[in-house]
C-alpha cells in the first residue's frame, strides 16, 4: 500500500473511531503528536490511550485535503479539522498540516503544524 493510500485509510479509520484499523498503519514504536494535551505519545498503546481520552471529552473529525511528498520520504497532509464538544457545538474549525515519517512501510512519526500558505510553510 502506498503511503498516501495508507494515510487515507488511517484518516477514515480515525473518523469512524476504529482504533484497531488506525493502529495497523503505525510502527510499533510510533511517535505521535498529542494535539490535545501537548507533547508526543510513543507506541501504539500510548496512541490508543490518548485517542480514548480525547474521544471521551471531544469529537474531532479530520478530513485530508491534499498530500505532498517532500522528497525525503516524508508526506505532508493538509487537513481540515473540526472539533465538536460532546453536545455537538463547534469548538474549533481550522486547517492544520500533519507531517508523517515512515519506517518499514508504517507511520513512524506524526507532527502537527499550522500551515502558512503552503504545506511546506
Amino acid at each position: 500500500m502506498k503511503n498516501h493510500d495508507l494515510l487515507k485509510a488511517a484518516y477514515a479509520a480515525f473518523n469512524r473511531r476504529d482504533i484497531e484499523a488506525a493502529l495497523t498503519v503505525m510502527h510499533p514504536e510510533v511517535e505521535w503528536a498529542n494535539g490535545m494535551e501537548g507533547g508526543t505519545v510513543r507506541g501504539r498503546l500510548a496512541v490508543r490511550e490518548y485517542w480514548s481520552r480525547q474521544w471521551a471529552v471531544i469529537n474531532p473529525r479530520v478530513e485530508p485535503l491534499s498530500f505532498e511528498d517532500d522528497g525525503t520520504g516524508r508526506v505532508m497532509v493538509k487537513v481540515h479539522q473540526v472539533v465538536l464538544d460532546l453536545k455537538g457545538t463547534v469548538i474549533a474549525d481550522h486547517m492544520v498540516c500533519h507531517t508523517y515519517t515512515f519506517e518499514d512501510h508504517l507511520v513512524k512519526r506524526m507532527e502537527i503544524k499550522e500551515p502558512r500558505g503552503s504545506l511546506r510553510g
